[in-house]
């Protein structure tokens, strides 16, 4: 029998000319949406924390797993991410990570022991280390320079609705259906998100090459080695709670040595998961320093805002939950608006501006007492996401306008591997450094207050450095008007 002959690639380019002018947004639309399914999973499981533990019968620091489980995972799956789109394509990896992305959530939500949803978490969150650096991959590569922030914006807006609106959403469903729809919540965007996979993405590799004809292989001790500092990183950070911190500095220390031996293994590898030489341009370099710091503001505010409203200032969760709910709805707002101003301005002052403001948002929040209005409370956290709002679509432009089309898919992994890893380290560092200073200021009038701005003012000043990166960012021959 004659063999079988391999269907021909479908380019973006055919796929265009079937669809027409519109045929980019809805390249928009498709990536947006596997990649809320993947945000919601990653946010919205966490209301459902206190459930878990009575369900299942176990304590906080097991509970924590099905978060921190989910971020190390995610973490490690961006920086193969790249050789998989090499490797099969853009269809077939985002198919794949959508379909796996389903599966943790069906089977997660119909397990019965608490290993198997911890098991389904570390899928969930494989499957979202891969769809988060595609939508940026994606718009460099079919939107031109003077729309690819209004791109950003569009998709940026779509991605933190979802985490702004889930707390919220997740609280009804948990209440009324239990921990379980949690996870049944995401079907129904993968459903979506594979419809439209099917009909409006490429076939073919970055570059518009026939998936698999690059021939590199993947670096699988390079993986290891990541993975095996992610784990040690986080559990370390973890551990430095404990009142014997000799098991932290062991695997901080774990962790440093194989993000050593990873440099190092980059650096000789024909073929490295990470090109290094991304790190040669001080546009990239300055915008992973940026990344980085974006990451530890965003989720160490998002963690510390609400412990603050609750055990400093005695406001009940609903009320806590009413300051936070408008700052991520103007959030959702701005990054549209941010999106076609970065296509304007150069994108570098739109990303200081931004974090200028967070950090000032932080700092007032350092003088928050217990008479201060809820609306004035309010209004400070939408002030810092309206900063968050404005560095969120520039950042992108601003790190990656520069490198050559072979390198946006290893820029993009790497640029979303630094954001979560900020964010990792951000919630570790807040929780140390808010009980350090809570101890040190021990029975002292307004102790728990002073513990707290002295830690919204570390990030503030942590911010507030990230500008002067931000300000390097700067591509001297941009020559936008400002």
């Amino acid at each position: 029998m004659p063999a079988s002959v391999p269907p021909e690639p479908i380019s973006a380019a055919a796929l265009a000319a079937r669809h027409g002018p519109g045929y980019r947004n809805r390249v928009l639309l498709t990536v947006m949406i596997g990649t809320i399914a993947s945000v919601l999973s990653s946010t919205i499981v966490n209301v459902a924390v206190p459930d878990l533990m009575q369900h299942f019968a176990i304590g906080q620091e097991r509970a924590q797993w099905v978060s921190a489980a989910f971020m190390a995972a995610m973490t490690v799956a961006m920086l193969p991410t790249p050789w998989l789109l090499e490797r099969v394509g853009y269809r077939a990896a985002y198919v794949g990570a959508v379909l796996l992305l389903m599966v943790g959530g069906i089977v997660g939500g119909l397990s019965t022991r608490y290993e198997l949803v911890l098991a389904m978490r570390v899928v969930e969150g494989l499957a979202a280390g891969v769809l988060q650096p595609i939508p940026s991959i994606i718009i460099l590569r079919a939107f031109p320079p003077g729309e690819q922030g209004r791109a950003m914006g569009v998709f940026g807006f779509g991605v933190v609705l979802a985490p702004a609106l889930g707390p919220s959403v997740g609280g009804l469903l948990v209440e009324h259906f239990g921990w379980r729809s949690i996870f049944f919540v995401v079907v129904p965007f993968c459903v979506a998100a594979l419809w439209l996979a099917r009909r409006y993405l490429p076939t073919t590799a970055p570059g518009g090459l026939p998936a698999g004809t690059s021939g590199k292989p993947l670096d699988a001790l390079g993986v290891g080695l990541a993975a095996v500092a992610v784990l040690a990183l986080l559990n370390g950070l973890v551990a430095l709670h404990d009142p014997a911190p000799q098991a932290a500095w062991m695997l901080l220390a774990t962790a440093a040595v194989a993000l050593g031996l990873f440099v190092l293994r980059q650096r000789r590898s024909a073929s490295p998961l990470l090109s290094l030489a991304l790190f040669e341009r001080r546009a990239f370099t300055m915008g992973g320093v940026v990344a980085f710091t974006y990451g530890m503001g965003l989720f160490g505010s998002t963690y510390l805002v609400p412990v603050f409203m609750q055990t400093a200032l005695s406001f009940p969760p609903s009320e806590a939950g009413a300051v936070l709910l408008p700052a991520g709805l103007v959030l959702a707002l701005t990054i549209p608006l941010a999106g076609r101003l970065a296509d304007r301005v150069r994108p570098a002052w739109q990303v200081s501006a931004g974090l200028a403001l967070l950090a000032l948002s932080f700092v007032a929040m350092g003088w928050v007492g217990p008479g201060t209005a809820l609306a004035w409370l309010a209004a400070l956290t939408i002030v810092g996401r309206i900063g968050l709002g404005l560095t969120m679509p520039a950042l992108s432009l601003a790190s990656m306008r520069g490198l050559a089309p072979h390198e946006v898919p290893q820029g993009a992994s790497a640029i979303n591997l630094l954001r979560q890893l900020g964010g990792a380290v951000g919630v570790s560092v807040v929780g140390i450094f808010l009980e350090w200073r809570l101890r040190l200021h021990g029975d002292a009038p307004g102790a728990a207050l002073l513990g707290f701005r002295d830690t919204f003012w570390l990030i503030a000043a942590i911010t507030a450095l990230s500008v002067i990166a931000a300000w390097r960012m700067h591509d001297p021959r941009d020559t936008r008007a400002s």
